[in-house]
């Protein structure tokens, strides 16, 4: 998470209000290539990213409350900063085992848009790496088979130093039901 803090202190692609998003640089043929900025991370063992625009904040393991009767993957809320904010264990949604916690688990909180509500929640992972400037050129469109997850939740495959990354379309991960039952267990707790 160090990594993280560097890039974002560096202040050459921070707004002021602390969203990134796509960049465009000038390219040695002097056109311009666009590179879209990525948080990286992990889920059991396997890179995700998602767009840094969309990323509030990230934060190391806190407290994790408990709600009743909520669907299997909520792991609970959190209290983040007199906001309740759902936790969403990203493995169970895509199907696996539950995270293990250990040092380097960490919560990504997002802004998730449903139907133009702006919904925020956390998204629980094994560990979060570092931002990094991906050219739209290294981009490709999602796989129609050999993933693991809904072909529908990818933006698109990665390619950096010889390894994938998988960018999650986090507005696509969840549905307006499950939005709208998260919703209403944050309020219910509040």
């Amino acid at each position: 998470m160090q990594q993280i803090r560097e890039n974002s202190d560096r202040g050459d692609s921070v707004d002021s209000a602390g969203s990134v998003g796509e960049r465009a640089k000038e390219a040695p043929s002097g056109e311009t290539a666009r590179e879209v900025q990525l948080l990286t991370f992990t889920v059991a063992g396997e890179q995700y990213g998602v767009e840094v625009d969309r990323v509030r904040e990230v934060l190391e393991l806190p407290r994790i409350v408990k709600v009743p009767k909520t669907l299997e993957y909520v792991r609970g809320i959190i209290n983040l900063r007199g906001t309740v904010v759902p936790v969403i264990d990203l493995k169970q949604k895509f199907g696996m085992d539950r995270t293990e916690e250990t040092i380097d688990t960490a919560i990504i909180v997002m802004e998730v848009t449903v139907q133009g509500e702006v919904a925020i929640l956390g998204a629980l992972t094994d560990s979060v790496q570092e931002v990094i400037d991906l050219p739209s050129g290294c981009i490709e469109p999602a796989p129609k088979f050999g993933t693991a997850l809904e072909n529908s939740f990818i933006q698109g495959m990665g390619k950096r130093n010889d390894e994938f990354i998988i960018i999650l379309d986090i507005d696509k991960v969840f549905s307006v039901q499950e939005i709208c039952r998260l919703n209403e267990s944050a309020e219910e707790a509040n």
